[in-house]
């Protein structure tokens, strides 16, 4: 049986192609510089330098992490839809965030389904209904192995009711 799967080299182009998408439609994410790190079909990690999100301490912004943290999220849901060429509109339902410790030098966000999420029963439930939510887990790592901040997330899909037809979206079904 021949192997369906999206190559590490796709799965990269298709990552880099979100963030691009990132940086045109979200003009807060351009000015962060937010940068594809590593995205491996099941995590997806961007990178943020501390220069323009420090704080008036000299360590990232609160809100700088938190955004980079939602980002990250909402990008794991939604290259896991254009890899199945799913159009929806894809939104943060509710999130919680934890900052547990400074964060002084340029930054990582990984994002991950929580361990009781899974994609079967999101790609199902949007099969059946057009509508579904999974939680994702994001954390930039700290000091000693440990996160310096988390995010939990439960983000949402919809189907469009009219199909997205900028050159984004045409690239993704690709």
């Amino acid at each position: 049986m021949v192997s369906t799967a999206p190559s590490p080299t796709d799965r990269h182009e298709a990552a880099q192609a979100l963030v691009d998408f990132i940086h045109e439609g979200i003009p807060l994410a351009r000015d962060m510089a937010l940068q594809l790190h590593h995205y491996d079909g099941e995590q997806l990690t961007l990178a943020a330098p501390l220069a323009p999100n420090v704080n008036d301490k000299g360590c990232a912004f609160g809100g700088s992490l938190v955004s980079v943290m939602t980002l990250t999220g909402w990008g794991l849901v939604e290259l896991a839809l254009r890899a199945r060429n799913e159009d929806c509109d894809v939104f943060v339902g509710e999130s919680t965030v934890r900052y547990l410790s400074p964060v002084w030098d340029d930054f990582l966000s990984a994002a991950q389904l929580a361990p009781e999420a899974d994609w079967a029963t999101f790609f199902g439930t949007l099969a059946a209904r057009g509508k579904a939510r999974i939680e994702v887990t994001c954390a930039v790592p700290g000091d000693e192995g440990k996160p310096a901040a988390t995010l939990s997330a439960r983000f949402v899909a919809k189907r469009r009711a009219h199909p997205r037809t900028d050159a984004t979206s045409a690239n993704a079904a690709k």
